[in-house]
């Protein structure tokens, strides 16, 4: 008798064990475009902050647990953001373009926030840039092309998850036969619209569900994305406040539903690194500050949190050195807007002098905004590049450099290039690369992430720590 006592008190024990062995509250951050090196960028850039050679750790790189991943699509060896979103959300290798479903383009796959919100779990999904854009939409919809936001708009709705944040919708127009617009069709599917974080803070209480967007003034200026962290000001919705408000929304479920499951993107990193821009330093210490916010969350729950971190791909195809054996990322310090910016108000310049804009104006701006000839020392060259470049824009010669998400007049592609050079970074193309991305995990589950692993096997494994298996 008392060997089968003992039999099932072991047996018991192991139920008691295995029931609270799940993640019950589950973080996916996810660094769009940042690889190894724009991690190690980040790290390095504080160090040199410091006069250390060296790096200064941010949060998210310190976790226990790590991976290096690959981000192959599956007709491309170097992916775009929607079938590597699709990988991260579904498990599943698609087309690129292609979102929330196979390669075949007719096959519907389900994420894992579907598998958190049908095991009972509260679902957010979030972002910096547009609520409709490919990373956050691969969480939820299932279209051929990423291009399609007016159905994507209608497919986040129908989804139901309890929590959206991003910028904006980039299509709200009502279709035919439709009698209200994408916000009105939200606010008639239970849907409370907070323009900006203390708009969120004063309805979040009575919201049934919540989709966050950015300040309609905010909006007016670019509905694309929320600014970089560079150029944002004190009226500006950041990652961070995203990030903590949905954690209160997602918590305040917790009556009627079993944890919750939180993506959330670092958008602009992308963007950013498209442009060859060094503001993506920024971006990257900006979504550790996010991360933070988790982390916080995760000391007063660490047996029932897990926090993972990765990335969709590389983008730039960047490269810590460039000559010799040098590295000057101290040189990010002296930029103070993105060439985004930079590129705008060196245009409301022209417009405010008129005949007056002259070199001596131009320059003041270089100095001010880039530190050229202060902190930064130019070469004669360089000088002479940058002289040139603004002589042919008042020639009315001057060659534009598109890339996706804008368009440089040849004098801020020239500055960029310089202070790449002065940091002894490299670039290899404006576009995706197939470099590994990093991963990193702690909490319950986090084991599960480490070695080289495919980019398809992250959902697999959060959901196997989650209890959501498929």
């Amino acid at each position: 008798m008392r060997k089968r006592i003992t039999i099932l008190t072991a047996l018991l024990l192991l139920v008691v064990l295995t029931a609270h062995s799940k993640a019950k509250y589950v973080f996916y951050f996810i660094g769009d475009g940042m690889g190894v090196n724009q991690v190690n960028a980040a790290e390095t850039y504080l160090g040199a902050l410091n006069q250390t050679i060296g790096i200064q750790p941010l949060c998210f790189p310190s976790f226990p647990y790590a991976a290096i991943v690959n981000t192959q699509s599956a007709t491309n060896g170097v992916t775009d953001s929607a079938a590597g979103g699709t990988a991260l959300a579904t498990g599943h290798k698609t087309k690129n373009g292609v979102l929330g479903m196979l390669k075949d383009q007719k096959t519907a796959v389900s994420s894992i926030a579907d598998w958190a919100r049908e095991a009972g779990a509260a679902v957010g999904i979030a972002t910096s840039v547009s609520v409709d854009h490919a990373t956050p939409a691969a969480f939820y919809a299932h279209v051929k092309d990423r291009k399609d936001y007016a159905t994507i708009a209608r497919q986040l709705i129908e989804r139901g998850n309890d929590f959206y944040a991003g910028a904006d919708f980039l299509d709200t127009k009502a279709k035919e036969g439709e009698t209200t617009d994408i916000y009105g069709q939200a606010k008639a599917q239970g849907y409370t619209i907070a323009r900006g974080y203390r708009d969120y803070q004063k309805k979040a209480k009575k919201a049934e569900k919540m989709i966050l967007l950015q300040t309609a003034e905010a909006s007016k200026r670019d509905k694309y994305s929320i600014p970089y962290a560079i150029d944002r000001t004190k009226d500006d919705m950041t990652l961070t406040d995203i990030t903590r408000a949905a954690i209160r929304f997602l918590t305040s479920k917790q009556q009627e539903k079993d944890g919750f499951f939180l993506m959330v993107e670092g958008g602009k990193i992308d963007w950013a690194c498209h442009a060859n821009d060094m503001s993506f330093i920024p971006e990257v210490i900006d979504m550790d500050n996010a991360v933070k916010v988790a982390y916080e969350f995760y000391q007063q729950h660490p047996d029932e949190t897990l926090i993972v971190v990765t990335a969709d791909h590389e983008t730039g195809g960047l490269a810590l050195g460039r000559r010799g054996y040098e590295l000057h990322l101290d040189v990010v310090a002296s930029q103070h807007i993105s060439f985004e910016k930079a590129g705008k108000e060196l245009h409301a310049l022209y417009k405010k002098h008129g005949e007056n804009y002259d070199w001596n104006v131009v320059k003041n701006f270089l100095t001010e905004h880039f530190g050229l000839w202060t902190t930064v020392k130019l070469s004669d060259e360089q000088t002479k590049r940058v002289e040139q470049a603004f002589q042919h824009i008042l020639e009315g010669k001057g060659k534009d450099v598109k890339t996706l998400y804008q368009r440089d007049n040849e004098l801020a592609a020239t500055v960029r290039k310089i202070l790449a050079e002065q940091a002894n970074v490299g670039w290899s193309t404006y576009d995706h690369s197939n470099g590994y991305v990093p991963c990193f995990a702690i909490g319950e589950g986090a084991e599960l992430l480490t070695g080289r692993i495919d980019n398809t096997e992250i959902p697999q494994r959060m959901a196997k720590a989650a209890g959501w298996v498929k």
